[in-house]
């Protein structure tokens, strides 16, 4: 199978193409069909998916699997995998097929809807794989617009509005990216990830003046702000974080589980990928800065989410915390730090896509995302509550979960380059419990006493069915992280020993120089 990648990548946009083509009408008969299309084509990527992961060799740190061919105009298709990428692969093929069970109550434009879902999780593998930076920035872009339109066809009241922000927020992120691609491609005569990243091709990184201020790094710092900008708005970091509660909100419940679990690990995949290996003395520079706004992020919204009445708002202020504590792993450039956030992003996936789908679950009976709407689900729904209960302890970060392992590799790492924001990150673990708990407590626990919930049902066959796997992944890398730790260990290593020498390179000629 040589060509497993691409076969992966594109076996969803079959899928789409199929549903396309030859599915008619819109009665009920055609909108089964469209999500039984859909399941089957997504359980079969994740077939597929599982040879790349069983061909993975984890102690090769290069790039694995490597398909390369000549493409339109002269650019070049390539695709590969090594142990930062490999495992993204393995959690977006792993959560579609839950994603697309999740939308079988969905009964407006239903193929469309597959379709939507389809397309995107080819781009999504597609920036997981690529090892060109323009096929990557093609992927990286093409995904705004079918979740673009994932929330402004299937959303909620002010859905064009939300749809509209998170468009224009990561997209002129992005533009500053791409004028950087040029710059390095003019600067080096390829676009090829693997060369750019040998230690052959150096940005300069001397000081430069640019609108008369004197810029440390020099053309590094200036290319690294460029791709900072697009990746910070995709994590999202504070404070350009705004578009991700409107964007969760009115995002239909698969839209906000895609949202959360995948496309916002495509910030912390594009610093490993991107900033670190390529512009490490620009992250020298620049990384102090990072790990301030990732501490604020942490404290500010986990306070945020304290005060909100919209559950996935509240849900979405705290993935905005989570992803704090990955920018703060991945810029403390160590090996327990990037670890850490590898690892954090990879649980984050699995816990905060299951916290979307419980409130999934109330959102379909009640039709209402308001706090104040429930409590005392406990009597009428036990399973549920179990559930919601389990994976708020492992948003929590409860020992046993994987929650617990990433927050605590993250904060190691930090603790041996910042006490101080080690020590402040720390009370974002207090502060996590205080609103997880505040919202179990308000909406499951307590005497049932609102007539409307009275008659409300328990979770179906099909809904326990979707969390089990979720239980399972999160109870299995709680107990034993090891699949994960094992599968990246020998690529950050060499991640972290490529960036310690090119800054020791740097600050010798720096010294040199002021002799």
């Amino acid at each position: 199978m040589g060509n497993l990648l691409s076969l992966t990548t594109f076996i969803p946009l079959v899928g789409a193409a199929i549903l396309a083509l030859f599915l008619r009408g819109n009665d009920e008969a055609a909108q089964r069909n469209a999500k039984w299309v859909a399941l089957a084509t997504t359980v079969a990527t994740f077939i597929v998916s599982l040879f790349i992961y069983g061909q993975f060799d984890p102690s090769n740190t290069g790039f694995q699997m490597v398909e390369e061919r000549e493409w339109l105009l002269g650019l070049q298709y390539k695709m590969g995998v090594d142990g930062i990428s490999v495992l993204f692969v393995m959690l977006t093929t792993f959560l579609m097929p839950l994603v697309i069970a999740s939308c079988w109550t969905v009964e407006s434009r239903v193929k469309e809807y597959m379709i939507a879902f389809l397309i995107l999780e080819t781009l999504m593998l597609g920036v997981f794989m690529a090892l060109d930076l323009v096929l990557f920035y093609l992927f990286f872009e093409a995904g705004l617009i079918p979740m673009f339109l994932i929330i402004g066809i299937w959303g909620g009241v002010n859905r064009i509005y939300a749809s509209f922000k998170f468009f224009l927020y990561t997209f002129l992120g992005s533009v500053l990216m791409l004028v950087a691609m040029v710059a390095m491609f003019y600067h080096a005569g390829t676009t090829d990830i693997e060369v750019l990243l040998s230690p052959d091709v150096t940005f300069a990184s001397d000081p430069l003046t640019v609108l008369g201020l004197n810029v440390m790094g020099g053309a590094q710092t200036l290319m690294w702000i460029a791709f900072f900008a697009s990746f910070a708005v995709k994590m999202p970091m504070w404070p350009v974080h705004t578009w991700l509660p409107d964007a969760h909100v009115q995002a239909p419940t698969a839209g906000s589980v895609v949202l959360a679990a995948i496309l916002l690990k495509m910030g912390g995949y594009g610093f490993l990928r991107f900033s670190l290996p390529m512009f490490p003395v620009g992250s020298e520079v620049m990384g102090p800065l990072v790990l301030w706004l990732s501490v604020i992020a942490i404290v500010y919204t986990s306070l945020v989410a304290l005060v909100q009445e919209d559950m996935k708002k509240l849900i979405a202020y705290s993935s905005v915390a989570h992803m704090g504590y990955v920018t703060m792993g991945i810029f403390a450039v160590n090996q327990q730090g990037i670890d850490g956030a590898i690892f954090q992003m990879i649980s984050h996936g699995f816990i905060s896509g299951a916290l979307f789908l419980c409130v999934g679950v109330i959102y379909d009976r009640m039709h209402t995302r308001e706090i104040d709407a429930y409590g005392g689900l406990v009597n009428r729904m036990p399973a549920y509550a179990l559930i919601f209960m389990f994976f708020t302890m492992a948003n929590v970060g409860l020992p046993g979960t994987s929650g617990f392992v990433g927050e605590f590799l993250t904060l190691m790492g930090i603790f041996q380059v910042n006490t101080w924001i080690a020590v402040i990150a720390t009370t974002g673990v207090i502060l996590s419990a205080a609103y997880a708990l505040w919202l179990y407590r308000r909406v499951v626990m307590g005497d049932l006493i609102k007539e409307s919930l009275k008659t409300i049902s328990d979770m179906t066959t099909r809904e326990r069915a979707i969390f089990a796997p979720l239980v399972f992944m999160t109870l299995l890398l709680g107990v034993y992280p090891a699949p994960v730790l094992d599968a990246i260990g020998p690529s950050v290593e060499a991640l972290v020993a490529n960036y310690e020498t090119a800054v020791q390179t740097y600050e010798a000629a720096n010294q040199l120089a002021a002799n």
